[in-house]
């Protein structure tokens, strides 16, 4: 029984260990450095570093060397086995209002190992709330569009089903 105690507390002092010593910020700036080949880029005022987080503040999104939007707050939470992304008042710039909704006031993205190749999606903003999930596996996006507000602009790409709007798309 004793032994069992000491391997337990060795391996929950090691996996704390490792999640409070692990290099967030050089994990964020390698997520730079893949988004960059896509010709995207963040430009963040300010970034904190805590024991589970990365918080990130005023982050401006470009894509070409053109602003396309502004996050006011991203917090990148994780445990290992299970990690999360909250983005708070993500606002796109004027010229893209047309194109997509105005604001998302918040959005989820969470992922777990109990199901690794699943990523569950929750927003909320000036269109609505909307719940869904990505599959990595088979490459597939699902939105489901719970309220329905100021949706004209996505209703072309947008599915009518008996619970409201979906939006389905493969990458």
């Amino acid at each position: 029984m004793q032994m069992v105690k000491k391997v337990l507390f060795v391996l929950t002092v090691s996996w704390l260990a490792i999640l409070v010593l692990m290099p967030k910020e050089e994990l964020y700036y390698k997520l730079e450095e893949v988004l960059d080949k896509y010709e995207v880029r963040l430009n963040e005022a300010q970034g904190s570093e805590g024991f589970f987080s990365l918080n990130l503040k005023q982050v401006d999104v470009y894509v070409k060397d053109i602003k396309v939007a502004t996050i006011e707050e991203v917090s990148l939470f994780s445990l290992l086995f299970y990690s999360s992304v909250e983005v708070r008042s993500l606002r796109v710039d004027d010229s893209l209002k047309n194109i997509v909704p105005e604001e998302t006031e918040i959005a989820f993205l969470r992922h777990s190992i109990l199901s690794p190749w699943k990523v569950s999606v929750e927003a909320s903003g000036s269109f609505g709330a909307l719940s869904g999930e990505i599959d990595l596996s088979a490459r597939e996006v699902h939105l489901d569009f719970n309220e329905s507000k100021k949706l004209q602009m996505l209703k072309p790409v947008l599915k009518k089903s008996e619970k409201g709007w979906i939006y389905e798309t493969s990458f």
